[in-house]
């Protein structure tokens, strides 16, 4: 009764830990790919349209992030010992990239006009370099990391790959797919004209970054190779890439309907599909290719001591995020939110 218990909650901490971190990417992504989109738009009354459609929502969206690290600090408390110095370079890269977004965001409108490309640039980036140390800790994860007595034996630029950069880049495309995909969802006229042709480029370029990332996956570790691709294994998982086959495809007569909600819905499940898959592969382990959820645990007293916070701090933060995307709905325009 007890493994059964200490199993099952530890699942449930992978599970609440794996769905803070897609809500992060989920939410914070399209304003990050905004970030990214900035120094390409056309006029600077386009850029203030861009920031001010996300002005109201973006800091709530990164409770995710904070949230995640959290729980990975109470309830895998190995995994957090590990990939934290495995990781710091990228991700105070990353901190620092989300600093100045914030600033940017608080600083740009008041600034004069002759000052305001300071900001411009401390925006852009700022979602640049956040986007790239995410992906680029995302692809060195995956790779795998070399755990030795429960501690981390790499060095400082372990992370520093071929794959990894790969997966840096491959995320600004992603993310800047999915600013694209709000910017239609947002805006009208010729603002919404330029992202319906950025979305169409962008949606070759993120296939490609699938189709490479699915291929080269497998070659990192056998025992993804064979999860994927002995039988019947291959059958079971198939509905995964078909389903990210059918929703490109979707997504292409979107664009070519100029429907407004449908490509940024859209780019949302290409991105839920590719988490699916990354899950598929390296489940269960929590540090690849090594060390298991159960492995890397906190004692079961204290995952059921955070649980019970956890369960009213999780709704709390729907709630509210819920409630701030709600006021804010319908189009934004030089004057404004209208519905």
């Amino acid at each position: 009764m007890f493994s059964s218990v200490s199993f099952d909650i530890t699942l449930i901490w992978a599970g609440i830990i794996a769905f803070a971190v897609f809500m992060y990417v989920m939410l914070d992504g399209f304003d990050l790919g905004l970030g990214i989109l900035f120094p390409f738009a056309r006029r600077d009354a386009d850029r203030d349209l861009m920031m001010n459609s996300a002005a109201p929502i973006w800091d709530g969206n990164e409770t995710w992030l904070i949230l995640g690290g959290a729980a990975l600090f109470g309830a895998f408390p190995l995994a957090y010992s590990v990939l934290l110095p495995a990781f710091y370079l990228p991700l105070i890269l990353m901190l620092l990239g989300l600093i100045f977004r914030g600033v940017a965001f608080e600083c740009r409108f008041k600034s004069s006009q002759a000052n305001r490309h300071w900001w411009d640039k401390a925006f852009a980036w700022g979602s640049y370099s956040a986007t790239f140390a995410q992906g680029v800790v995302l692809g060195s994860f995956v790779e795998g990391l070399e755990v030795v007595d429960r501690a981390f034996k790499g060095d400082a630029l372990s992370w520093l790959t071929p794959f990894s950069l790969f997966c840096g880049l491959a995320l600004v495309g992603g993310y800047a797919m999915l600013g694209a995909g709000w910017v239609i969802l947002k805006t009208e006229g010729p603002l919404q004209d330029w992202a319906f042709g950025i979305m169409r480029t962008l949606g070759f370029v993120m296939l490609a970054a699938i189709v490479v990332v699915s291929l080269w996956t497998p070659f990192l570790h056998p025992e993804i190779a064979q999860r994927w691709f002995s039988w019947p294994n291959i059958l079971y998982l198939s509905p995964v890439p078909i389903l990210v086959g059918l929703t490109i495809l979707r997504l292409g007569v979107a664009i070519a309907r100029r429907e407004e909600r449908s490509p940024f819905l859209l780019t949302l499940g290409l991105f839920l599909l590719s988490y699916a898959g990354l899950a598929i592969s390296l489940f269960p382990h929590i540090i690849p290719p090594s060390v298991t959820i159960w492995e890397a645990a906190a004692p079961r007293s204290s995952q059921l001591f955070m649980l019970v916070g956890t369960a009213v701090l999780i709704p709390t933060i729907l709630t509210y995020t819920a409630y701030n995307y709600y006021v804010f709905r319908g189009k934004v325009s030089d004057e404004g939110y209208h519905h």
